[in-house]
C-alpha cells in the first residue's frame, strides 16, 4: 500500500509539471513511408513512451487530407527538448535539419525548443516543413543575447516582441551548457516576412527591460530587425550593439571627441578623419566582436584605407585619438 502511494505521489507531482506539446511536420513533396511518419527526441520516455530516440516509437497522424503530421504529448514544462521527424521508422530516414535551427553545439544537429509554460495551453511552434526550417511561408529567427555583464535573475531570460504584444513572459530563452561560449541564452521564432522591434528582458517583468542599446541598432532604445530570410543573431551583448568583449571598448575620458567615417556605406575604399587630434589607431570588428581589421603606428588628421575586402554587413569602426580616447562608428559594406 505504501509502496502504491508513493507511485501515485511521483505521478501526481509530474503530472502537475506537464505540458501539452504538438509536435507537427509539413510532408509536403515527400512520398510518405508505408511505415508512416514519427517524430523521436528526448521528450519520448518522459511522454511515456518506452525508450528515447526510438524512431519508430512515436507515431504521428494525418490531419484529414492534409500534408501535415502531428502529435501531442504530455511532457514536463521548464526544460529544453531536442527533436527530429522521421518518414519511415529508420533512423537513415531522419529529416536533415538546417543549421539555423539545429542545435549546433558539439557538432549537434537536432531541432530544438524550451518548453517554459504551465498555461493551460497547448505549446505549438507550427507545421514545420520537413527537412526545411520552418513552418510554410514562415521565416526563422533566432535570437541570442550575451548575458555576461549583467547579474542574472532567477526569472530567466526572455525576448519581448512586438508580434507577441511586447509581452515579457511568453518567450523563454534557453542556454546550451554545450556552447564554448557562456552566458549565451537563444529561442527560435517562425514568423511572416516584415519589420520587427524586440528587446531582451533579464528576468520576466519591464523592470529587466535592457535600458541603454544604443541608436547604432535600436529607435530610442528598442531593437529592430527586417526579416527577408531565415535569420540567426550574432552574440549581442545585453543593451550594447556587438559582443560583450566589444561592448568593453569605452571612451576612456570625458573629452569630447570627433571622428568622421565616410563612405558609409561603402564597398572599398574608407576615409576616416579626425576633427579633433590626430588618429593613433583604427580597428574595425565584425558584429560578434571578432577584429577583422586593425591599422595601428598612426599619427595623421585624415587616413585612407583602401582596397577593403571584407563581406557584405554592418561592422563597427573603433577609432581612437592621439589622446586616447576612443569612439565606436557603425559602418555598413555594401
Amino acid at each position: 500500500m505504501n509502496k502504491f502511494l508513493l507511485f501515485a505521489s511521483i505521478l501526481l507531482s509530474t503530472s502537475l509539471f506537464a505540458k501539452k506539446v504538438k509536435f507537427a511536420v509539413d510532408m509536403t513533396g515527400q512520398t510518405i513511408s508505408a511505415f508512416g511518419v514519427h517524430v523521436a527526441g528526448d521528450f519520448q520516455v518522459l511522454a511515456g513512451y518506452p525508450a528515447d530516440w526510438d524512431y519508430a516509437g512515436t507515431l504521428m497522424s494525418q490531419e484529414g487530407s492534409t500534408d501535415i503530421y502531428s502529435i501531442i504529448v504530455d511532457i514536463p514544462a521548464f526544460k529544453k527538448y531536442e527533436f527530429k521527424f522521421i518518414n519511415g521508422d529508420q533512423g537513415y530516414e531522419s529529416e536533415y535539419v538546417p543549421d539555423e535551427v539545429r542545435v549546433g553545439y558539439d557538432f549537434n544537429d537536432n531541432r530544438w525548443m524550451y518548453v517554459d509554460s504551465l498555461s493551460n495551453d497547448t505549446s505549438f511552434l507550427g507545421a514545420i516543413q520537413f527537412g526545411l526550417s520552418s513552418p510554410a511561408n514562415k521565416f526563422t529567427i533566432r535570437y541570442k543575447v550575451d548575458m555576461s555583464n549583467v547579474l542574472l535573475t532567477s526569472d530567466g531570460v526572455h525576448t519581448s516582441t512586438n508580434y507577441d504584444s511586447f509581452s515579457t513572459t511568453k518567450n523563454a530563452m534557453y542556454t546550451f551548457t554545450t556552447n564554448p561560449t557562456a552566458n549565451i541564452f537563444e529561442v527560435i521564432n517562425y514568423v511572416n516576412a516584415g519589420t520587427y522591434n524586440f528587446n531582451y528582458i533579464n528576468g520576466n517583468t519591464t523592470a529587466g527591460k535592457e535600458q541603454s542599446v544604443p541608436n547604432t541598432c535600436s529607435n530610442s532604445g528598442v531593437r529592430y530587425v527586417t526579416i527577408t530570410k531565415d535569420s540567426v543573431f550574432p552574440d549581442i551583448c545585453f543593451n550594447y550593439c556587438s559582443s560583450c568583449a566589444l561592448a568593453g571598448i569605452k571612451e576612456t575620458s570625458k573629452e569630447i571627441t570627433a571622428f568622421n567615417v565616410y563612405p558609409n556605406p561603402t564597398n572599398n575604399t574608407l576615409n576616416i578623419y579626425s576633427t579633433t587630434s590626430f588618429i593613433s589607431e583604427i580597428n574595425i570588428f565584425n558584429l560578434t566582436g571578432q577584429k577583422v581589421l586593425s591599422v595601428n603606428n598612426l599619427n595623421f588628421q585624415h587616413y585612407t584605407i583602401n582596397n577593403i575586402t571584407l563581406p557584405k554587413g554592418i561592422y563597427i569602426v573603433n577609432v581612437t585619438n592621439s589622446n586616447l580616447n576612443s569612439q565606436n562608428i557603425k559602418l555598413i559594406i555594401e
